[in-house]
């Protein structure tokens, strides 16, 4: 029975599910492993180095290692129910299907406590380092620029998203090619001690829950390549498609950020040394590229941020929105699609205004807004470890031990070990947003008959 039941999940189609194609069907793997690059974005590193390698006592290429290890097991995860559920909508779709609507819906409104605040982060991030480099334009210009840039091009179609991913994904390479040929360069001309193994183990400095608490800051770097699950109406190729996306962005990023930051800590390997974490990396970058490569890596981060992975955020949310609200989940003009262009243009409309408005609230306060974008994405993968249990395990009684109990139970374990080590800010407004999503659920379920409230 397992082995039909794969079968069919591998040709499950999207009529199955009671929907129709509405969606433009345009992106490859390629297109989808560019998209999670972008999100994850490949310079990542270097804009959290400095609190990172403060936190690992010099390690921190180990903790990059151990965070890709963590977020393997989730990516295997995400790959089976993308494979049985090719439905937008990501982990909402997921949990529905593989466990039931009402924790779909949960599962959804957790992401989005992420997803929604997360380009407001990026914008107000990007907005404020400009300001550092022109301090005479007022910082909510450059915030009313990204967010219009980004709109336009995201409404505009997928397929022309995919193209500026593109562009934005080879300039990061460009910069991050740059660092590290210039730092194997100085490396081998007497900068830093040499070649060595300490980024990755330091028998003098090495205690396991120091390297653990800097994982669990690393592991947030890798936070989007569920993203490209939310492209599932949009993939040429078959339902394997988004697995395969997914799988390959991951390990591609995974080992740049492991790259970059071990050639980094060779370079300045006195950690202790850094003034300010918040521009650590440039520092390092400035020892071997002179001002040059210290702009370079600067502008590079900004531009990243708030272009490359703002847009791609920008698409995964437009996307949850759309999904939940074809279910009549959240209001049904959200699941508008434009008639031309054929995207979510509402729903992308709608965050790019939430982006503004938070944007402007949390202008000198990013510290706050990133606490809040944390709690959602780790409760999510909570529940799809659960789903891929409950759906292939209990429900079709897979004999698939390895991706259907042994690989959640682990990818499980791990996220919830990550959680943990968040600060009590983030639990507490993860905790108030899912009382909110428990009220207007209960809301929904009163006020509209197709609403099932099953637990």
């Amino acid at each position: 029975m397992a082995t039909n039941q794969i079968h069919n999940d591998q040709n499950a189609k999207l009529s199955d599910f009671g929907y129709k194609q509405e969606l433009d069907r345009t992106l490859s793997v390629k297109d989808l492993v560019v998209y999670g690059l972008i999100f994850m974005v490949p310079i990542a590193p270097m804009g959290i180095y400095g609190s990172v390698i403060s936190a690992s006592r010099g390690m921190i290429a180990l903790t990059y290692a151990i965070g890709m290890v963590a977020m393997f097991f989730t990516a295997l995860s995400y790959g089976q129910l993308s494979r049985a559920f090719p439905i937008a909508g990501s982990v909402y779709a997921y949990a529905k299907l593989g466990i039931n609507q009402t924790i779909g819906f949960l599962s959804g409104w957790m992401i989005i406590l992420d997803y929604i605040f997360v380009p407001a982060l990026l914008y107000i991030i990007s907005a404020n380092s400009l300001k550092s480099l022109l301090p005479t334009v007022p910082t909510w210009i450059w915030l009313v620029i990204f967010i219009t840039i980004n709109t336009l091009i995201n409404v505009r179609g997928i397929e022309f998203t995919a193209i500026a991913n593109r562009i934005f994904l080879i300039g990061e390479l460009i910069v991050l090619a740059f660092f590290v040929i210039m730092g194997v360069y100085g490396l081998m001309h007497g900068v830093g001690n040499g070649f060595t193994l300490k980024p990755f183990y330091d028998a003098k400095q090495f205690n396991l829950n120091f390297v653990m608490t800097a994982t669990s800051v690393a592991v947030l770097s890798f936070l989007g390549f569920d993203g490209i699950s939310t492209l599932a109406e949009e993939t040429t190729g078959g339902n394997k498609t988004v697995g395969q996306g997914i799988m390959w962005s991951l390990m591609i990023v995974g080992i740049l950020f492991i790259l970059q930051t071990y050639l980094a800590a060779l370079i300045v390997p006195n950690w202790h040394s850094f003034s300010d974490l918040d521009t650590a990396f440039y520092v390092v970058a400035g020892k071997v590229g002179g001002p040059f490569l210290m702009y370079l890596t600067t502008i590079a981060t900004i531009l990243s941020w708030g272009f490359a992975n703002a847009l791609a955020a920008q698409a995964a949310i437009s996307r949850i929105l759309f999904g939940m609200s074809r279910d009549h989940n959240l209001p049904k003009v959200l699941a508008k699609v434009h008639p031309k262009y054929k995207t979510p243009y509402v729903s992308t409309i709608l965050v790019s205004v939430i982006s503004l408005l938070v944007g402007l609230a949390f202008m000198n306060n990013s510290g706050v807004l990133s606490e809040i974008v944390n709690c959602g994405a780790l409760t999510a993968f909570l529940v799809i470890h659960v789903a891929v249990i409950n759906h292939f395990l209990i429900k079709e009684r897979s004999h698939d031990y390895w991706h259907h109990l042994i690989v959640p139970i682990i990818g499980f374990a791990v996220i919830l070990f990550v959680m943990l080590n968040l600060n009590l800010l983030a639990k507490e407004i993860g905790g108030t947003w899912l009382v909110i999503g428990l009220i207007y659920y209960s809301i929904l379920r009163l006020t509209q008959r197709n609403t099932e409230m099953t637990l």
